[in-house]
């Protein structure tokens, strides 16, 4: 309700296109606008839309006119691409690097994994993605800086073509979220280094590996399945940023379009989306608080 309220006082009109066009009658303007509902006082077309929400239909866009599920069945991919495997990449990545990091603190491996970690959550998004652009776009002429959506991969050539234009995009999210999650996951190992279990298990004989995989590291986890499962809507609405330095047609990039358009329906949608996101994965970390800690499970 608020969002909606602060898209409906915000400066711009969803019909402006038509207001710059001669071609388009100010008759025929003004009854567009009224059977979309432009008309109506904001209350009533946030209960009309809210009451089209609830059963499933999620309106058309003011500026295409195309229905608005349309419209993100067909960006959803791009993101889910990128985004997905940039995350799947940052969590294999950052937990071994946690871990070996706590096991021997202040060690020279321990140093590096530290300094590019701090690097990677310091450094914003925009500008990791532009560096890259200059380096191995500009430069060196290694990789394309325009993420081509329209491409097909039907063969080996569209393959590779696929492989190079994700480089660079998936390297920036990725630097980003190993660079917070190695520092969550070192943290919660030298938490649970010194503790009560950990000496137990050591004095009855298990193997180092045995004690640092199957008792730290599963109790480390806990804080850590909290980062990442509540982090998977915070990298959708992060990769908008990337999504528009590497003209990626994806979530994030009709987001920005819809705003600057005021195109309301297809904002609520995709925000709706991220709402949805964080309550779902909400659940996803409460069931995997059980299954990780026996003692926190729900009867």
């Amino acid at each position: 309700m608020v969002l909606y309220l602060i898209l409906a006082m915000a400066p711009g009109d969803p019909l402006s296109q038509f207001a710059a066009d001669p071609s388009v009658p100010p008759e025929v303007r003004e009854n567009i606008r009224r059977q979309l509902g432009l008309n109506d006082p904001v209350y009533i077309q946030y209960f009309k839309w809210l009451r089209s929400m609830v059963t499933g239909d999620w309106g058309f866009s003011f500026a295409t006119r195309a229905p608005v599920s349309m419209l993100i069945q067909q960006r959803l991919p791009q993101t889910l691409l990128v985004v997905g495997l940039a995350y799947i990449l940052s969590v294999l990545l950052a937990i071994p690097i946690g871990v070996l990091s706590s096991i021997k603190p202040y060690s020279w491996f321990d140093n590096i994994a530290t300094t590019f970690a701090f690097i990677g959550f310091s450094v914003p998004t925009f500008f990791t993605g532009l560096l890259l652009i200059l380096i191995f776009s500009v430069n060196l002429r290694w990789l394309p800086f325009i993420y081509d959506s329209t491409l097909r991969v039907d063969n080996w050539d569209a393959l590779i073509k696929q492989i190079r234009q994700m480089i660079m995009p998936v390297t920036v999210l990725t630097l980003f979220q190993t660079g917070t999650m190695t520092r969550y996951v070192r943290a919660s190992m030298l938490d649970n280094l010194p503790q009560d279990y950990t000496r137990t298990a050591r004095s009855k004989g298990l193997a180092k590996q045995t004690v640092i995989i199957r008792h730290v590291l599963r109790n480390s986890l806990i804080p850590v399945v909290t980062l990442v499962a509540l982090g998977v809507p915070t990298i959708f609405s992060g990769a908008i940023v990337t999504e528009q330095i590497f003209r990626i047609n994806g979530i994030g990039e009709l987001l920005i379009k819809s705003i600057q358009n005021s195109d309301t329906p297809v904002v609520m949608a995709i925000t709706f989306i991220f709402a949805s996101l964080v309550v779902i994965f909400n659940l996803v970390a409460d069931v995997l608080y059980g299954i990780l800690d026996p003692r926190i499970r729900y009867h």
